[in-house]
């Protein structure tokens, strides 16, 4: 049995350019990743050279091109860009890495915050536990933390849309590490309950406080309210950046396979940020 693997478009398909809203320097670094990787693994053919590699994964990450249109413009089949986009996932700081390096450097606290990366709907039991009821829709949660700038340093693994914040925290043991490295965090209200230290220890997570119905904030809260917001606006800036990248508009690839590009995504946009 003859395969035809032509697109369904046939070859007279049109084929258009489009501009990449990324700095070369970006371009250059992940085309030497990709250079490092065929050196490691002994490849020594490509169907394209590194740079043009570099540049289709790139128009999938950051625009959120279909992989089947980049590989019909290029003369490729569509799995084969898929395989590129996950070839040059790397690896992000670890969490005691990345809090060590802020003790080194001086830094005195972190910004802590989480944010629900939206997914498509899966049917049967895997359509339960990604419902967020929080945000109404299916995503996965990640946690982040940020310095006082607002310069991602490190990004939790993606869970379920349905676990709350405070358990993704535990799960990573986030405080116990940050007393280990004798930081503490600035958080929102979504994280009150998440320090169970001691009365005698130190808090490893600053929040606000939050009102209750029969229990109104004083002005002393509302202003420590204020204080702590404006402090804590850097990691939105964060996360902003972080979802410059469309393809986290909605992860239409496996839920399994998004860890991975979160923390590739936070590496390319600590370098984006950064020049």
């Amino acid at each position: 049995m003859k395969k035809n693997n032509s697109s369904v478009e046939g070859p007279d398909g049109l084929v258009y350019t489009a501009r990449l809203p990324l700095s070369s320097a970006t371009l250059s670094y992940l085309a030497d990743l990709i250079r490092g990787r065929l050196k490691k693994i002994g490849s020594r053919w490509r169907v394209l050279p590194a740079g043009k590699i570099a540049t289709i994964v790139l128009a999938v990450l950051r625009c959120d091109q279909r992989p089947g249109d980049l590989a019909g413009g290029n003369g490729v089949h569509r799995t084969t860009v898929t395989r590129w986009v996950r070839e040059v996932v790397g690896r992000a700081p670890r969490l005691d890495r990345a809090l060590k390096k802020i003790a080194r450097m001086g830094g005195g606290i972190v910004l802590l915050d989480g944010s629900v990366i939206r997914t498509r709907r899966r049917t049967g039991k895997e359509n339960r536990k990604n419902y967020s009821g929080k945000n109404k829709c299916h995503g996965l949660l990640v946690i982040a933390l940020t310095d006082d700038r607002g310069r991602l340093l490190w990004i939790s693994a993606a869970r379920p849309g349905r676990t709350s914040e405070i358990t993704a925290c535990r799960h990573d043991k986030l405080t116990q590490k940050l007393r280990e490295a004798g930081l503490g965090a600035i958080a929102d209200l979504g994280f009150i309950g998440l320090d169970d230290g001691g009365p005698d220890a130190d808090p490893a997570v600053i929040t606000g406080y939050k009102a209750a119905r029969n229990r109104p904030l004083t002005r002393g809260q509302k202003l420590s309210n204020m204080a702590l917001a404006a402090v804590r606006a850097p990691v939105e800036h964060g996360f902003a950046h972080l979802k410059n990248w469309r393809v986290l508009g909605k992860v239409r690839t496996d839920p399994s396979w998004a860890t991975a590009l979160v923390r590739a995504l936070l590496v390319l946009t600590n370098r984006e940020v950064a020049r």
